[in-house]
């Protein structure tokens, strides 16, 4: 872009919709470029005359290049809410899903207020869940894991910058965990090797994607694992893919777990199945 003829505000983001991009995402990317504040969309819409200076128009162009080659928009900016809280993320951790406040949302019911419950939050990435848990619900006891040092410095990184007493383990699922736990979240790998949509997820670490032919690998081990670190009475709730809530509530009933319940995400899909450890 030629700084002679600066574009503006409204050419930006409909150039942006004429590459085929989302309008959130532009706008989101744009306010990035203009080192506003990522929420502030009103402003851009009170300011579409505003032209870009010339340092605004090389973020943005380099911004709109990694946006089109399918990175995602949270690695850009190095940021992404996530129920209520800002998060810091890289390719080093999942982007947090917005499906995933379902899991967080059941969570929540199951803790009360002033319960002094022990949490742990398997493969914790950035620390979306786990922090989340320990925001809403001061009184608990959260402890998150990831078997990645990389994805554990991210969500330390958060915990510290968002004041909140996360303890977080390098740990291969429960093996550094003894417990025991009064509740086990998990949003695990869950994609199964060679599925057609992990093409267009390059830029997310395939570590934290797959498990195994079907997906259910890293599921079966949880499962398998936590009647030994769950209290009488304890929760274990599983985030998993689209069409995999019959397998692992089967998974769950195997292995001796009551009151098998799955839960809907937004688009009405079964998004997470959760369990009771018996007394």
């Amino acid at each position: 872009m030629a700084s002679h003829a600066s574009p503006r505000v409204a050419e930006c983001l409909r150039h942006a919709h004429a590459l085929g991009m989302a309008r959130v995402d532009a706008q989101t990317l744009l306010l990035f470029a203009m080192a506003r504040p990522l929420h502030d969309r009103a402003w851009l819409l009170a300011n579409d005359t505003e032209p870009l200076t010339e340092a605004q128009q090389n973020n943005w162009a380099q911004a709109l290049q990694r946006r089109l080659q399918g990175e995602p928009v949270a690695y850009i900016t190095g940021s992404k809410d996530f129920f209520g809280l800002t998060l810091q993320v890289d390719a080093r951790v999942l982007d947090p899903r917005p499906d995933t406040e379902i899991l967080v949302e059941w969570a929540l019911e199951l803790l009360t207020a002033h319960q002094t419950a022990r949490v742990l939050d398997l493969g914790t990435g950035s620390g979306a869940v786990a922090l989340a848990l320990q925001h809403q619900r001061p009184a608990t006891l959260v402890t998150a894991v990831d078997a990645s040092a990389d994805a554990l410095a991210v969500a330390s990184a958060n915990a510290q910058r968002l004041n909140l007493p996360v303890l977080c383990v390098l740990s291969h699922w429960m093996d550094a965990v003894p417990g025991p736990f009064d509740l086990i979240v998990s949003n695990p790998p869950y994609v199964a090797e060679g599925d057609p949509h992990l093409t267009a997820l390059t830029h997310e670490p395939l570590s934290a994607l797959t498990s195994g032919a079907d997906g259910l690998d890293d599921i079966r081990q949880i499962i398998v694992q936590a009647p030994s670190r769950l209290t009488a009475g304890g929760w274990l709730l599983l985030e998993h893919g689209w069409d995999q809530a019959a397998p692992v509530q089967a998974l769950l009933r195997e292995a001796g777990f009551t009151q098998v319940q799955s839960r809907r995400d937004l688009g009405g899909i079964e998004r997470c199945t959760g369990a009771v450890m018996p007394k």
